[in-house]
């Protein structure tokens, strides 16, 4: 079996190639591994690595060293091969994905807990043709995310504090509504929307937890439509819904576990965010996909870990 380490080496505040190599080094010697490192060098490369080495037909575990968007693209290259399974070092800002493990998200930051973890099966979701593996937001939330990127370097500010930032940004200058056409598992309808979550996972934003119940294996996507809203209500809900107490928000939200939803829009097109990774379109297909994705983790660790209560069947 090969163990493969995609290094993204523009990932976080500073450079983690060489301590990454140090750790594959280590395996190497104490365990007779085969490893290699794999450096990207632009856009999606981490994605082009992850479904060559899948496609060899070898056995191979795949490292994801980076942030959520260098998992996002691992993912989307390895997701759908048996021989290829998946985990993730971080070394990035936000590591939104490793929150849903809870305490055992720091032991991802050392690979001698990886190697040897059971590989178990994920759902993903499949948004025009791309894989997303915790939460796919449109509307004002995806707006935000894009104006993340653009803040997430300035000193002082966490992934959570750019987040906040990136909010305030759009809730001063921009509409935090959009009309829409709406489609759950076929049922329509036509409404003014500020954002939508279509959540497999629990978190994104730097920490915002909007369907707390939400598990990653349990073949349900629950998804949260938040209706139109002044700017005043918004900014006082915003800590509400980011906490995922959205039995307080009945009045401007709507829950559902469709296994499609559909987005469209006849006045320009709508923002969407896929772990980071931001498009525009007017029109979007999110739907469910199976087990996709073989992950593995440090022994006894669960995806699931900081679920609360049981899982919403809306």
């Amino acid at each position: 079996m090969k163990h493969i380490f995609i290094i993204n080496p523009t990932a976080g505040k500073r450079d983690a190639t060489a301590h990454i190599m140090e750790m594959a080094d280590s395996l190497r010697a104490r365990h007779g591994l085969e490893c290699t490192c794999l450096l990207t060098e632009h856009p999606r490369h981490a994605e082009e690595l992850a479904r060559e080495a899948a496609e060899s037909g070898e056995d191979v575990r795949l490292y994801a060293c980076g942030g959520d968007g260098t998992l996002h693209e691992v993912v989307n290259g390895a997701a759908g091969y048996d021989n290829a399974a998946v985990t993730c070092i971080p070394v990035g800002t936000g590591n939104d994905f490793l929150k849903n493990f809870g305490a055992d998200a720091e032991k991802f930051t050392d690979p001698e807990n990886l190697w040897d973890g059971e590989a178990v099966p994920l759902d993903l979701i499949d948004c025009n043709g791309r894989l997303c593996l915790t939460i796919a937001c449109t509307g004002l939330d995806a707006q935000v995310a894009e104006d993340v990127h653009r803040y997430g370097d300035l000193p002082l500010l966490s992934g959570k504090g750019s987040y906040l930032l990136a909010v305030a940004v759009n809730f001063l200058f921009r509409k935090i509504s959009q009309r829409w056409t709406v489609s759950l598992d076929g049922e329509t309808f036509t409404d003014d929307f500020a954002l939508s979550a279509v959540c497999n996972g629990r978190y994104y934003g730097g920490g915002f937890n909007p369907i707390p119940q939400a598990r990653m294996d349990d073949g349900v996507l629950n998804t949260i439509l938040v209706r139109k809203v002044s700017h005043l209500t918004f900014a006082r809900l915003l800590g509400t819904y980011s906490a995922g107490r959205h039995e307080e928000l009945t009045q401007w939200v709507q829950l559902s576990n469709a296994r499609e939803v559909c987005i469209s829009t006849e006045n320009g097109a709508v923002a969407v965010c896929l772990d980071g990774e931001c498009f525009h379109s007017s029109r979007i297909t999110m739907t469910l996909s199976d087990r996709k994705l073989r992950f593995f983790g440090p022994a006894g660790c669960s995806c699931n870990a900081t679920a609360k209560g049981t899982a919403i069947h809306a």
